[in-house]
């Protein structure tokens, strides 16, 4: 079967390997579509903070396929089905497993990261870490449901987003991009915010999905956004997707007092933030991290509701066997969300 490897920094190719035999408490699924992120981006170019991440291995996370096998111990799924995994894998027993959050699990593993992944054409996996995908959403669908499900994490169960809320998502990645869908689809007012390397690609995509955008080098800041969008007050909430120290410091320059500010990216480095217009405002700040269960059952869900417009998002231009390609244009903001089809 054929397999994107990463061989080293920045350095990824398709490689022939042997299909792996699903053990009896295993599935063995067929890769249909599997998404590229920035995480994947991050461990592509070995970044700070990923060093760990094992070289070689398969790499990706996100993605969807069907059921080919049943290990002669599992019940809950048969062959045919169509299922997603959740790729961070919870140990089911630490302090905070146990206290209904398993997405910050002290021993958790990620696949694609700790282990080999679903940049291929078939995969194993443990039943009680898939998800059956509804007879409504197609599998190139699906594939998208772990970062659709961040995003439900982030604006559902992380925010106080409520219809009708003026609503800022800075940075216009693939994370950024899927927020702002599910907060549009609360009705929420909602703006994204982009650079000037966004303009070509991601802020244009934006904007076919109905979503509002800003560049903030063109013009020159949100100065003018908070004022005619917000009457001056500022944006009820923030969310940071941008993955960068600035964004932080950025949002609580705009966001209004008794407003709430959502970290959604990973920092890069310490932030500048200075507190005292936070406290003074008593702006609420929080954090958003993975998902659960509930999120990627919510992300399915509004996918089969058709309020993800998953066929203007994902980008299928892309071949299995010239992965990095596919990295080197993601990294230069020529696209956000680059799949690879391994069926189909």
């Amino acid at each position: 079967m054929k397999a994107i490897i990463q061989t080293g920094p920045r350095s990824v190719e398709t490689q022939e390997r042997e299909v792996p035999t699903p053990s009896a408490d295993e599935l063995l699924i067929k890769v249909h579509t599997a998404g590229l992120c920035g995480s994947d981006a991050h461990a592509y170019k070995y970044d700070g903070g990923y060093e760990w991440i094992p070289i070689p291995r398969i790499m990706g996370h996100e993605y969807s396929g069907t059921v080919t096998e049943v290990g002669e111990n599992v019940e809950t799924f048969e062959v045919g089905d169509k299922v997603v995994e959740e790729p961070i894998h919870d140990c089911g027993h630490c302090f905070q497993c146990q206290n209904g959050q398993p997405n910050v699990c002290q021993n958790f593993s990620i696949t694609g990261m700790h282990r080999d992944g679903a940049y291929t054409e078939y995969v194993t996996v443990t039943p009680e870490h898939v998800h059956a995908v509804p007879e409504g959403v197609p599998l190139r669908h699906a594939a998208i449901t772990e970062p659709t499900s961040i995003a439900t994490r982030a604006v559902l169960d992380q925010s106080v987003t409520t219809p009708g809320d003026n609503v800022l998502v800075e940075g216009p990645g693939p994370i950024g991009m899927l927020v702002a869908a599910v907060a549009d689809s609360l009705g929420a007012n909602v703006v994204v915010s982009g650079l000037g390397q966004d303009a070509a690609y991601r802020l244009p995509l934006l904007e076919d999905l109905g979503i509002d955008t800003v560049n903030l080098q063109e013009e020159g800041g949100l100065d003018e956004r908070v004022e005619s969008q917000t009457d001056g007050i500022g944006f009820d909430v923030v969310f940071d997707a941008t993955g960068h120290h600035s964004g932080v410091v950025s949002g609580n320059d705009v966001v209004r007092k008794g407003g709430q500010i959502v970290v959604v990216g990973i920092p890069n480095s310490p932030s500048e933030l200075s507190l005292t217009s936070t406290v003074r405002g008593e702006v609420d700040i929080n954090t958003s991290y993975g998902s659960t269960w509930t999120n990627f059952e919510q992300a399915l869900r509004l996918m089969e509701r058709g309020e993800i417009a998953v066929d203007k998002i994902i980008d299928t231009s892309y071949s299995v066997d010239d992965p990095a390609e596919a990295f080197e244009a993601f990294l230069d903001s020529e696209t956000c969300k680059p799949v690879f089809q391994f069926d189909g």
